[in-house]
């Protein structure tokens, strides 16, 4: 009897990679954790699962309806659908076993039951870092996100990007300025899409709240302003009318930019932009978002900001934070789709190991050293023809090929082959792992990202 064969799919907004792209992912997974590491965030992983109340506490509008949602038994569950949260309930609950200022990074998967399109995905991975203090925080600490956003980007290769910076606090202080202050929150929301709706859009959204036409053209006229740090800080500092929130925000605006110049980080990448608000009504003072120069059309590829209090749901304990977010999978897809990545720049080994005899115990021998000098091994034992041995590194792009032939063996030589310049020679092993970890060297200062697909 015939057995049914199910057609093998993906659900929709669900990525799945082939090898060679899976490796590009994983070395920029990899590449996250080593700069959060050297900047000191410990690794953190929290449960996909956890009791709905824990998750929802907060929670309403949009993200109910997107949630993943279901009962086991008599447990109501949601799948986590960013890594705030979570953080927010692990820093509340092991709070007596955690030394603050508290650094965490966390790169894991999360879940979003939204309209899957292009880009957007119903499953995808996030990677955050958060700084969170017991009762305060410095303020220097919200300099230091900037230069982690750009040592990031710089060692992927990426260099045309712009870090857009701005203070919640000046917003808030200046819609209370206009008379604005019960409508703060939602001008906000509304301000926050000028980039995305236009100033014509913003203008009758703004219109919808019943402010006059007046006040529209001031805060138009307020988030359109342009120039450079130094000359947007004088513009606000021009506006200062006895508002302390104003007051507070612009000096806060004026200390973190000025920090950010220590750090090394030139003034085109990291810029004063009033239009940055936030949508997200917890953050509190200092918001980022990130942008690629060339492709404004993708949007935010790195946000995130400063909050009072991270854990007000959990705990009557003070824990303000600041903290960012990059949607590694959309930044991923985006990068790939545009053909930025390196197609060759990863393969699953560093040399493949094709013993020539029937003998496959040198192989194993030399694979083994090869691996304890931190060299990848692969050896083939498929009693295949030349061609298809060959072919094998070949498609994988595997750089170096070994051969263990009968002569080889008598000499106690191996024959190394680099399949990219096509040079074959008959050496010791030793020389071989000499040849081999040069050229793994200057592979491995290459960026991932192609800079002349990125310059065009």
């Amino acid at each position: 009897m015939k057995t049914n064969i199910v057609k093998p799919k993906t659900l929709s907004g669900f990525m799945e990679l082939l090898p060679k792209e899976q490796l590009i992912f994983d070395r920029i997974r990899d590449t996250l954790s080593t700069v959060y590491r050297q900047y000191g965030f410990l690794p953190l992983d929290t449960p996909i699962l956890e009791h709905s109340e824990i998750l929802l506490a907060k929670a309403g509008g949009e993200t109910e309806k997107q949630i993943y949602r279901f009962s086991k038994g008599d447990t109501d569950l949601t799948m986590r659908f960013d890594l705030t949260v979570p953080l927010a309930k692990y820093v509340a609950k092991n709070y007596s076993a955690l030394t603050f200022p508290f650094r965490r990074y966390q790169i894991g998967k999360v879940y979003r039951g939204e309209r899957a399109q292009k880009g957007r995905f119903r499953e995808f991975y996030q990677s955050d870092i958060d700084i969170i203090g017991d009762g305060s925080l410095a303020l220097m600490n919200d300099a230091e996100i900037p230069s982690i956003i750009y040592d990031i980007f710089n060692r992927l290769g990426l260099c045309d990007f712009t870090i857009r910076i701005n203070n919640r606090k000046v917003l808030t202080g200046f819609f209370s300025m206009l008379g604005l202050n019960d409508k703060a929150e939602e001008i906000m929301r509304i301000v926050d899409k000028l980039e995305k709706i236009g100033q014509d859009a913003v203008a009758t959204e703004l219109q919808k709240l019943e402010i006059s036409k007046e006040n529209c053209d001031k805060i138009l006229r307020f988030i359109s302003f342009q120039g450079t740090n130094e000359e947007t800080i004088a513009f606000l500092n021009s506006l200062k009318e006895g508002n302390e929130m104003f007051e507070l925000g612009v000096s806060e605006l004026s200390f973190v930019t000025t920090a950010i110049k220590t750090y090394g980080i030139p003034e085109e990448n990291c810029q004063i932009d009033l239009t940055i608000a936030r949508g997200l009504d917890y953050y509190t003072g200092t918001v980022y978002e990130t942008r690629f120069n060339k492709h404004p059309e993708i949007g935010s590829i790195c946000s995130g900001g400063r909050y009072d209090n991270l854990a007000g749901f959990y705990t009557d304990k003070e824990l303000p934070g600041v903290g960012i977010s990059i949607g590694l999978t959309r930044l991923f897809y985006i990068l790939n789709e545009r053909e930025y990545l390196r197609k060759d720049a990863l393969a699953p080994a560093d040399v493949l190991v094709i013993p020539m005899t029937d003998d496959v115990a040198p192989s194993i021998l030399i694979s083994n050293k090869l691996r304890k000098e931190e060299i990848n091994s692969q050896i083939y034992f498929e009693k295949k023809k030349f061609k298809a041995r060959i072919g094998y590194a070949d498609k994988l792009s595997i750089p170096f090929v070994i051969f263990l032939g009968e002569d080889e063996l008598a000499q106690e030589r191996v024959s190394l082959k680099n399949m990219i310049t096509g040079e074959q020679q008959v050496i010791t092993l030793d020389e071989a792992i000499a040849i081999i970890k040069n050229s793994l060297s200057e592979k491995e200062n290459r960026t991932l990202i192609d800079t002349e697909m990125t310059n065009r």
